[in-house]
């Protein structure tokens, strides 16, 4: 299994990690939304469910659960500032298509 993250995007997560003053890390996982069918969810982890797996990246901590790795296999997560516009992209080699307003992705 194989997760990645930019020198950005790590150092974007240990920032909001600091602020926030607690945390195991970052939960990157999926959701059934959109247009396409799946939606990218991001949110702090304070404890570990038992079907998680934790990867370990520049020093900061990546939870994905069981049910979200089998779409997140190869994942790039990175942070970009493009003109006033800042946030998280994907890269994602198992997302077959998006949706126009790039909010959710089918496999």
């Amino acid at each position: 299994m194989s997760v990645t993250m930019t020198p950005a995007a790590a150092e974007r997560v240990r920032t909001f990690i600091t602020n926030r003053g607690k945390g195991l890390g970052l939960r990157l996982g999926v959701k059934t939304t959109g247009c396409s069918g799946l939606a990218y969810v991001l949110e702090f982890v304070d404890e570990l469910n038992e079907d998680d797996e934790m990867f370990e990246i520049d020093d900061v901590n990546i939870i994905i659960d069981g049910k979200s790795l089998v779409y997140l296999e190869g994942i790039e997560l990175d942070f970009v500032k493009e003109g006033l516009n800042e946030g998280f992209k994907f890269t994602n080699p198992n997302a077959k298509g998006e949706c126009g307003c790039g909010e959710s992705f089918n496999v």
